[in-house]
């Protein structure tokens, strides 16, 4: 409002023209007041706040008009000057309401606040589970293709090549798949070449070694007439080396039919004991030798197994151990049986098998360190075979620490004895 309005301006009619020109000469303060009256119009446009604001422009407009055309010392002046004092109520009315439309204001303000407040915390609540299905979603997609990989790869890794690599999910992915299922099919066609070229390679070495085998052994019996000691030593290094050839071909036969799965377990009853005995008089020559002392324990027993393998897992074992045995040393040959498995320990007492070459010990065609002694090395498979018919028959194999001086093999097979299958169908029947 004008400033005029406070001012000593009395209400006497000597003082009419002091009031007049107060009302008449701040044209300025008359804009500044319409000024701030559209501002608050704009900003307080709610009941009462609103109507306070017009009561106050009317009263204001129609106060002006009246002391612009009255005279002095007239009513008309009179009753405009009483009436001066209601711009003040209509102001603290303004105010009152003004401040009651602010906290209005305010108090939506917070409850709107709180509402959104309220909305992000439901949308959160609802953002998270679906969140989660997201990432559960793209886990599925991309994780199971990975173990799929990683699988695969870890087949191969193991020679294990009779499982197709399919897999699903991202084109990537996809193409990595295809290309290890194109691995695998390489893999596969390099293993049957080599099971085909270690058959046809072991084929044509049988003749001929049966041909000096035989050969020997007429030598032996003197068909061609007496020996003499020295002779006779000469014959039998010739016979005990055809016997070890005859093994390795055996084993590369074995070898090669068990990878392409074309053999199975030929289950029979036989004695353990006179098995054993038979190993150890093929290695006699050999034993002799190489003067290592046998420590022989077999328990008499009657097992139903495959007795070609059970044989060929000692020959093996019993040729591993001689061959890196030291002279004068000695070879442990043990085989009990509790609890429905058949335990065969054999260790020798030579430099043991380094921890860095236990891994790859089992694996086709390694040899390792070369033994000592003069002996040629062989051609890796003789371990690889007996895993294999130890696992035929459901068993399996270790090397163990601390109980020999050298390597120590522990083979544990479920194999069921003969007597017990007996009364079993004893008790059947």
């Amino acid at each position: 409002m004008s400033p005029c309005w406070s001012g000593p301006c009395a209400f006497s009619g000597t003082r009419y023209w002091a009031i007049r020109s107060c009302w008449t000469r701040t044209p300025q303060a008359d804009a500044r007041l319409e000024a701030s009256r559209e501002q608050l119009a704009r900003v307080l446009d709610r009941e009462p706040a609103a109507g306070a604001l017009r009561d106050f422009q009317a009263l204001h407009t129609a106060l002006a008009a009246k002391v612009a055309g009255a005279k002095p010392n007239s009513p008309e002046l009179a009753e405009a000057l009483a009436q001066i004092g209601k711009l003040d109520e209509y102001t603290n009315n303004i105010a009152s309401s003004g401040n009651q439309l602010v906290d209005e204001s305010l108090a939506e303000l917070r409850r709107e606040t709180d509402q959104a407040q309220q909305r992000m915390l439901w949308q959160s609540a609802l953002l998270a589970p679906l969140t989660l299905v997201a990432i559960l979603a793209l886990t599925l997609s991309i994780g199971r293709p990975l173990r799929k990989l990683d699988r695969a790869i870890s087949e191969l890794g193991e020679g294990t090549f009779s499982n197709p690599i399919e897999v699903s999910g991202p084109r990537d992915l996809k193409r990595l798949g295809g290309q290890l299922e194109w691995l695998r099919q390489r893999l596969v066609d390099l293993a049957e070449e080599r099971n085909k070229f270690l058959r046809h390679m072991s084929h044509e070495l049988k003749t001929p070694l049966a041909n000096i085998r035989e050969g020997t052994e007429l030598l032996m019996d003197g068909a061609v007439g007496a020996l003499d000691n020295n002779q006779r030593e000469v014959i039998a290094i010739l016979r005990d080396n055809g016997i070890k050839l005859q093994r390795l071909i055996e084993n590369l036969l074995s070898f090669s039919a068990w990878q392409k799965e074309s053999i199975g377990l030929d289950i029979s009853e036989f004695r353990l004991r006179p098995l054993v005995k038979q190993v150890l008089e093929s290695q006699q020559l050999a034993v002799i030798s190489q003067r290592v002392r046998l420590d022989v324990k077999i328990e008499d027993l009657r097992l139903r197994a495959d007795r070609g393998k059970v044989r060929l897992i000692f020959e093996n074992l019993l040729s591993n151990a001689i061959k890196y045995s030291p002279k004068g040393g000695t070879i442990y040959l043990h085989a009990t049986a509790t609890a429905g498995q058949l335990r065969i320990d054999v260790a020798d007492s030579g430099p043991g098998i380094p921890r860095a070459e236990r891994a790859r010990i089992f694996d086709a065609f390694y040899t390792g360190k070369a033994p000592t002694g003069g002996f040629v090395k062989g051609t890796g498979i003789g371990l690889s075979v007996v895993l294999e018919f130890a696992n035929a028959h459901g068993g399996s194999i270790e090397v163990l620490d601390g109980v020999y001086p050298g390597a120590h093999f522990c083979i544990q097979m479920p194999v069921v004895l003969a007597g017990a299958a007996n009364e079993e169908q004893a008790h059947a029947a």
